[in-house]
């Protein structure tokens, strides 16, 4: 496909670098977003992504290198919005504006039939709430909302940053759909998630950035076979143990690499299924389980951007955040009775007239010994609204 095909519907972006003060928070970054497909846009928080995303809509001036949304810059752009629709924050609307108004509003000032208005509500699924203010909105319907004004102009370049963020399954699944349907259509679809299950089963194509440098281009079958080590797993009978010692050590004889998984599986990397299958025959051993396993697009971008994370979190040492007791305060420490385990029984439940929390009366089925030394527990504290008993 030729670029005078598709070329006013591409997005476009050649050694991009931006600088607020000493950071950089987009360096050199160069890619295309073209028509036709779904592309993700990930990284980890600080990445550069909205950034990126700002620059492309001319929110935001490169500090070098360009990007043009089919051919030229965003600001140039004739009737921009039925050209390109965004989405990038869900909370930018006047919380007294209902739905309908709010719409109503960017439809004037971009020249669109309020007719309009009216089906993207429908498209959105706010039709019922399209009177109400948008400021009694749950995050969800907020969502909703920008999709809608994204959707507004009916363009042909699609940009969301975060669109499933607050939704709820049939929210996610209705945006899923939505997305393949205008890439379908021949539309550019370009969508920035954190949500890797759902990028998996939405993008066709992952642009994946990392302190604001490009780390990967390409499919999303290529993205996670370049960037994950697939393996078979090899289950023997768990009755018979020596059968797993003498299947791994015929798989490590092939060449494989083995290694034993906590359940009693083997982890088999470097032979194909038939090849594994066949060695077994060959060592006489009975299989339970010969499977594939394939990382997930989570696994494989975990694996990319290890090294681009700015924000890791570390172990929540509890004995370095909990305030130790002042002497002199709490509960008096008690010694616990060491009672055998054998025989060992539960207390029975208090008498009537007892103290709750009293100590039972000495048994004797326990041994003498340090369990008959325990005190008794003292006895509760008079009721002031009783009369004293004169006895």
């Amino acid at each position: 496909m030729t670029r005078s095909r598709w070329g006013w519907r591409m997005i476009e972006a050649v050694g991009l670098t931006k600088r607020y003060g000493a950071k950089t928070a987009v360096y050199n970054l160069s890619f295309h977003v073209r028509p036709g497909a779904v592309t993700g846009f990930l990284g980890p928080n600080g990445a550069g992504k909205s950034t990126t995303m700002r620059m492309i809509l001319g929110l935001d001036n490169p500090t070098a290198g360009s990007v043009t949304v089919g051919g030229q810059p965003f600001r140039q752009t004739p009737n921009a919005p039925r050209q390109v629709g965004a989405l990038l924050d869900a909370k930018a609307v006047h919380g007294g504006r209902s739905a309908r108004n709010h719409l109503l509003s960017l439809a004037q000032l971009s020249g669109i039939p309020a007719r309009r208005v009216d089906e993207v509500l429908g498209v959105v699924g706010l039709q019922e709430v399209a009177k109400k203010r948008s400021k009694g909105f749950s995050l969800g319907m907020g969502q909703r909302l920008g999709i809608a004004a994204a959707l507004l102009g009916d363009p042909q370049v699609l940009l969301f940053d975060e669109p499933v963020n607050g939704l709820d399954p049939e929210g996610i699944l209705w945006v899923r759909n939505l997305m393949k349907q205008l890439a379908s259509e021949g539309r550019t679809v370009f969508v920035s998630s954190h949500l890797m299950s759902e990028m998996a089963v939405t993008a066709d194509h992952l642009i994946v950035i990392g302190r604001g440098q490009l780390l990967s281009d390409m499919s999303v079958r290529d993205f996670i076979s370049a960037n994950s080590a697939d393996f078979a797993r090899v289950r023997t009978p768990d009755t018979e143990p020596q059968l797993r010692e003498k299947l791994s050590a015929a798989l490590s004889e092939a060449g494989a690499h083995v290694v034993p998984e906590p359940d009693g599986g083997l982890r088999v990397m470097g032979l194909p299924l038939p090849r594994i299958s066949d060695l077994a025959h060959g060592a006489d051993v009975r299989l339970w389980e010969l499977s594939p396993h394939q990382a997930s697009l989570e696994e494989a971008y975990m694996r990319m951007t290890q090294g681009a994370v700015d924000y890791r979190s570390t172990t929540d040492q509890k004995a370095g955040l909990m305030q130790q007791p002042q002497p002199g305060y709490g509960p008096p420490a008690q010694q616990v009775p060491d009672v055998p385990q054998q025989g060992w029984y539960a207390p029975p439940p208090p008498q009537p007239g007892q103290h709750p929390y009293a100590a039972p009366a000495a048994d004797p089925r326990l041994p003498a010994g340090p369990a008959a030394a325990v005190p008794a527990a003292a006895p509760a504290p008079a009721d002031p609204t009783k009369p004293e008993d004169p006895r």
